[in-house]
Formats: structure tokens, sequence, C-alpha cells
């Protein structure tokens, strides 16, 4: 029940990315904001050119005033020192008051390209992957995203002091100078060979979270469900499990992470035992007490951005990871593929399976070999054993999904040439469990047409069942409909889809019968609505019941993905094949004329 981590798998379209390749894509999002980027980076200058400034002065204080020790130098030096501290603040802060800016606005880009990437899959993407762990993708990864950029520019910073730095103390004695730079790449080594397994356990620790994220999705989600057959002990099980993975592999980064102070710690302590030893036996070859307190300055300037490395290491770990996890939604390959994207001005609705080969997953055929024609303006309800291929004919002609071999015409046109968004907008689906979003039930009418006026909203809700079902909302056409539709009946969900269709004045109809889940006084407006919204227009239904199945131009009987029968209810009746079982077994109770057999 729920999600429960095993090895904790991958998503299929998961792919490794070089750091090289990763930076490359990162720096391309801010590519536009180079003018922006040269003033951070000449602040970053100036920061640490101020900030290296502070030592030296302070260095060569040290030796003027142990020469000619004078208060008004004193107080010059101190100045001095606090007019580069004050520069050097103020060049830091505005520096990261812009990069803050800057990064914000990438990440802005970065989320709005994963969530245009997310929307434009087709439905089988969902089917295999779970909206939990999109949704993880699409907030907290892109989000972690800037830290990488932020420690880089920190880290910039830091280094730019440590060169500007390097260049002056080459001045002061090379060979103290060339010990200190020779120590750093050993300590630099050290942090590094922490990036493989650093790498790996942060991208554990993100697919974790994103599995609790989608469990935990699932089960908001399900609660009714579950509080209906008493689950939620079995809900917290699942969560509980998960929960302590995360924790021990949570456990077991922190613990890689935290490893490497301890090694950096001694490293640093026997590079700085090493330059004070040198740099002591120096100080007896005429090196200043200011030029000896400068390389001991030196050593903590050299040492800091090798221990911020390991510090953030982690965190650029993370940022890099989620930067990988998030590309990876982006660049994941739709199986929905249009060959052009021919404009679609007007459809008169003339529909062409022809020969048509189709399955969801590869394993198994639902449609084997699929041929029908529908005509323009023809009402056609598909009936069958589930499992048949109704619903996969609805998705197809939807382009919710790709089909492996044959041809779907649309008015003699290939399907996979048009405009899929022009297309869609001369499509009307009613599905049997309407998804209504937050807002009143006026905002979910106006969903299919944005454009349209209240006036035009009330003239589609009034014609679904003459509009009576809108007196028996609180606040008509403002009454908020919740979460979901959840203050809404099946029947009051249902009738606003209607309306949305109607507003939205499509040439096709998929209706995946929309009066299978309601009361008969309910499917009476219901079936007033389908009525009027199938008029004059080519219409697919998938049919559950009789009323739909009666009014039907044609009922198309369907088995294992085949077609099997045809023709109308009386034709289909008198021939007394597969559809008057169905009929007798599923669909006679359903008849007004109907008389239940009294028990002997």
């Amino acid at each position: 029940m729920g999600f429960i981590l095993d090895g904790l798998d991958t998503e299929s379209y998961d792919r490794n990315y070089s750091d090289k390749d990763l930076l490359k894509r990162i720096v391309d999002y801010f590519r536009p904001y180079t003018k922006e980027m040269l003033l951070v980076g000449f602040l970053l200058l100036l920061n640490s050119a101020t900030s290296t400034a502070s030592p030296i002065l302070i260095a060569r204080g040290i030796d003027m005033v142990a020469q000619h020790p004078t208060l008004n130098m004193i107080v010059l030096l101190a100045v001095g020192v606090l007019l580069l501290n004050i520069v050097a603040w103020i060049a830091n802060y505005i520096r990261r008051m812009a990069s803050a800016r800057i990064i914000g606005d990438v990440v802005l880009k970065v989320r709005e390209d994963v969530f245009a990437a997310t929307v434009k899959h087709d439905l089988s993407f969902y089917d295999e992957h779970s909206s939990g762990r999109i949704v993880s993708r699409v907030t907290s990864d892109t989000q972690d995203f800037s830290a990488v950029v932020t420690l880089v520019t920190d880290l910039i910073s830091q280094v730019l002091l440590v060169a500007i730095l390097v260049v002056w103390l080459f001045t002061i004695n090379v060979w103290l100078t060339l010990l200190l730079i020779g120590i750093t790449p050993i300590a630099a080594g050290i942090a590094l060979s922490f990036r493989r397994i650093a790498r790996r356990v942060t991208q554990q620790s993100r697919r974790v979270t994103a599995t609790i994220n989608a469990q935990i999705q699932e089960s908001i989600s399900g609660i009714v469900v579950a509080k209906s057959f008493r689950q939620e002990r079995a809900i917290y099980t699942t969560f509980a499990e998960n929960n302590r993975q995360s924790y021990r592999i949570g456990l077991k980064r922190d613990i890689t992470m935290n490893s490497i102070f301890p090694v950096m710690g001694m490293a640093s302590g026997l590079g700085t035992a090493l330059v004070l030893y040198a740099s002591g036996l120096a100080t007896r070859s005429g090196v200043s007490p200011g030029n000896w307190y400068l390389f001991m300055q030196a050593v903590g300037f050299f040492w800091w951005p090798v221990i911020n490395i390991a510090s953030f290491w982690s965190q650029f770990q993370d940022g890099l990871s989620a930067a990988e996890r998030v590309f990876a939604l982006i660049d994941a390959e739709p199986k929905v593929v249009q060959t052009a994207a021919e404009p679609v001005e007007a459809i008169t609705g003339h529909i062409e399976f022809r020969n048509l080969r189709f399955s969801y997953t590869g394993d198994e055929t639902v449609l084997p070999d699929f041929s029908l024609d529908i005509a323009p303006r023809e009402t056609v309800a598909l009936v069958g054993h589930t499992g048949a291929g109704k619903s996969s004919i609805a998705r197809l002609v939807t382009r919710f999904y790709e089909f492996q071999d044959g041809r779907l015409l649309i008015d003699g046109r290939d399907i996979r040439t048009l405009d899929l968004a022009q297309y869609r907008r001369h499509i009307g689906l009613v599905p049997q469990e309407p998804f209504l979003f937050s807002g009143t039930v006026r905002d979910n009418i106006r969903y299919g047409l944005p454009e349209a006026t209240d006036a035009q909203v009330l003239a589609a809700a009034q014609r679904i069942s003459h509009g009576d079902w809108i007196a028996d909302l609180p606040n008509g056409l403002d009454t908020d409909v919740g979460e979901r539709g959840a203050n809404l009946s099946m029947g009051q969900r249902q009738l606003v889809a209607l309306a949305r269709v109607l507003l939205k004045a499509p040439s096709i109809l998929v209706l995946d019968e929309a009066t299978a889940s309601v009361d008969p006084f309910t499917e009476a407006q219901i079936q007033e609505g389908l009525e009027t919204l199938m008029r004059d227009r080519t219409a697919i239904v998938i049919a559950h019941r009789l009323s739909t199945i009666k009014h039907a131009d044609r009922i198309i009987v369907m088995d294992h993905g085949r077609i099997i029968e045809e023709g109308t209810h009386a034709h289909l009746m008198a021939q007394g094949g597969h559809y008057a079982a169905l009929y007798n077994t599923y669909f006679r109770h359903q008849s007004p004329d109907y008389t239940p057999p009294v028990d002997a």
C-alpha cells in the first residue's frame, strides 16, 4: 500500500550529467544577465581587494609602529582599517543583493521551464511516474538549484582574495609563498576526494524525499477511502517505514559530509605548523614582524576557501543533484510526437481509424488492428466489457497517447501533423469523474474559454437542463467549489463540466458516460444537457446507461480491442448477439418498462 522504498530506483527518464555539462547548462541560464554578472564580478573584486588590503595595511602598520610608535600613526592605522572594512562591507552587501536578484530570476525561469515541460508530457508519462515525485522536482529541486550559484559566488570571492594576497606575498618572500601554495593542493585534494560519495548519498537523499512526498500526497488524496476501510494505521506504517529509511540515509549522508572536517582540521593544523616554523626561521633571516604576521594571516586566507569547499561540499552536491534532476525532467522525451504543426482553423468532425495498433506499455496490445469511420456530427456509443478498448479510443482521439502503427485521420488529415494546441481547442472532453479547480462555479465554466464574458458563462449554464440546477447552488455561479469540487455533489460537478464544454463549443465531443455516478433525478438533468451538447457535433460516448445508448446514431460493440457488432439499438437487439446479451445483463433494468422479477 502506498509508496514503499526498496532500492531507491531512479525514474525511467533520469540520466547522468557530468559536472561540466551541468555547469554549462547553468551558465546558459545566467547568460541573459551578463551585465548584472559583470557588476557582481566587479563588486567581488572590490570586496576581495579591500578585504586583502586590511591585513596588508595592518602588517605595514606593525612595522611602522614598531619603529616609530606615535598616537597619530596608530589612529591613522585604525581609521584606515575601519574604512577598508566599511568599503568591503558595502561592496559585499550590494553584491549579495544583486546576486539574490539574479539567482531569483534564474530560479524563476528554471521553474517555468520545468513546469512547462511537465504539463506538455502526455498522459502515459503520468501513468508511469507518480505526481508527488514530479512535484518534488518542480518545487524543492528548483529551489536547491540556486545553492550552486550562491556557493560558487562565495567561493570566487575568497579565491580572488587569495589571488590578490599571493601577488603581494611574492614581493615579500618567494620561498615562503611557494611553500604556502604547495600545501593548498593537498587540502583541496582531500576535499575533492569526497566528491563521488557525496554525489551518491545526496541523490539517494533526494529520492527518499521525493518518495515520501509522493506517499504523503497519495495518503491525503485517498484519506476518505482509508478512513472508510479503517486503514489509517496502514498508511502510518508505510510512512513510518519510509521515514525510517529517510533517517538512515540522512544519517549516512551527514556522517559522510561531516567526516571531512576532522581530516581537514588535521591537514590545516599540519599546514599551519609548517608555515609557522618556516616563517619563524625566516624572521631570523630578516623578515619583519609585520611580514611574519602577514604570512600567518595568509595561512588563514589560504585555508578558508579550502575549508569552505569542504563545509559547503554537501550543499554544492545538493545543488548539482537538484540541477541534474530538474534537467532530467526537462529533457524527458515525450511519447506523443507531432510530425508537423499544421494549422487547424475548423473541424467538421470526420474521424477515421485505419488499421491502428495501440499499446500502453508495449507488453499488451489494447487495439491490435482497429478500423472505424465516424461521420461528421454522428453520435457513436462504445459498449463492451472492461478492457475492451473503449477508453483507449477516446484517449487517442484527444491525442493523449501515441499509437504504434496505422493511422488516425481527422477530416482526412493525419492527427500527428496537426498543431496540437489548436486541434484540442476543437475537442470537448467530459470525464466520468469531472475535475474542478479551486475557485467558483463561474471560474470553472470559463476554464475552457478564458476570454468568455459573464453573460456567455451564464448563457452556457442556463442551456444545461434549462439552468434549474443553478438555483440549488448556495451562491449561484459564484459558489466556491472547494478543493477538487468537494463543496458540490457529483451531479453538480458533472453539470458544471457539461456547461464548461458547452461554452467551449467544440466540434468533437468525447464523453466518458457523464451519468454513470449520479442519482436518477440528476441523470435526467444531465441527459438534457447531453442532448444539447451533442446536437450538431461528432460525439464519441463511452456508454454505461441505456438512455445514452438509445440516443446514439450507432452503437459499436467491442471485445478485446475489436469491433464485433455495430448498428442501432433496435438492429442489434434484433440480431440477438453479443449486444443483446449485454443489454439483458446490464442495461435492461435501466428501462422504464422493466419490471423486476418476483422471487418465488
